[in-house]
């Protein structure tokens, strides 16, 4: 194991100083590494990286799999550790990659959880705006759907990236990435009036002084705090679908797709990566036509 710790502490700088990831992602990657060097030990295989072979991850794969690891999870511990041996490569600590024809177990894309117009319409009219916090929460839930936005990049919204005139919106999405989202009118509208009668109005604690959503106490709010404002809404406006903040963002981009916009506009006021992963919403798009000609076509 101790060569493996001196390449995982590589690989983990790597991670942070050239790939410019966030913590949870070094973390995560780093987790996915240790499980396969915690299954050499389990095996008593005392092999450096470079004396690994394809069976070798084969038989790993065997493993997790009777640990009861989920598909989804083998495949995310797969990626991690490719993406390890590709740092190796790079490093000239191995010649050849044993992980290039390991293969992913097959997994069936979730289609998530969407709301219709008239769903988030009812929710959001469901809010109390005779209470301060009716109003803040009026305006998060217009911003998580009106700007497509996780819930991570909502709670650290800064009032100073706020571009009212230009109509955008300045957001840090993973890996520390910053992004320019279209801010619409309805969310815009709401914002202010948020900053207007409620913000100006609270104590705002030091350090938070440009972070737009607080809590009471002019901290900023929690992520925790944004779902039980979420589940509480839903079930006061009667809605029986599981929901969360991500819920807002599959339905913007939902919505968006069906209404005909290009796929790559889209990826990129999600922040996106990839176009594979923006993709999932002509999925979703088909299966809105699908039910649609069920419905209305007379062979459906």
């Amino acid at each position: 194991m101790s060569d493996w710790s001196s390449f995982i502490k590589g690989y983990k700088a790597y991670l942070q100083l050239e790939k410019s990831l966030s913590v949870n992602s070094v973390d995560a990657y780093i987790h996915d590494v240790h499980k396969f060097a915690q299954y050499l030990d389990f095996a008593n295989l005392n092999l450096s990286p470079e004396k690994i072979e394809l069976h070798h991850f084969q038989d790993f794969l065997k493993w997790i799999n009777s640990l009861g690891m989920t598909a989804r999870t083998q495949a995310r511990v797969i990626s991690g550790i490719k993406g390890f041996y590709k740092y190796l490569l790079l490093e000239n600590v191995t010649s050849i990659d044993p992980t290039e024809m390991l293969e992913s177990p097959k997994i069936g894309r979730k289609l998530p959880n969407t709301l219709s117009v008239e769903e988030i319409d009812t929710l959001i009219n469901s809010i109390d705006l005779s209470k301060p916090e009716g109003e803040r929460n009026k305006a998060i839930l217009e911003t998580l759907y009106g700007c497509g936005l996780r819930v991570s990049e909502l709670v650290n919204i800064r009032v100073s990236n706020l571009f009212f005139n230009d109509g955008f919106i300045r957001v840090t999405g993973k890996g520390d990435k910053e992004r320019l989202v279209p801010l619409g009118s309805i969310a815009q509208k709401h914002i202010r009036i948020y900053m207007d009668t409620v913000r100006s109005h609270l104590e705002v604690r030091k350090g938070y002084e440009d972070i737009l959503f607080l809590n009471r106490r002019g901290s900023r709010l929690t992520r925790v705090m944004i779902f039980t404002i979420i589940k509480k809404l839903a079930l006061k406006a009667g809605l029986k679908k599981t929901i969360s903040p991500h819920t807002f963002r599959h339905s913007f981009a939902t919505h968006l797709v069906e209404g005909g916009a290009d796929l790559r506009a889209v990826q990129e006021m999600l922040g996106h990566e990839s176009i594979t992963t923006t993709e999932i919403y002509t999925h979703l798009d088909r299966e809105y036509l699908r039910s649609t000609i069920i419905q209305y076509h007379p062979r459906g």
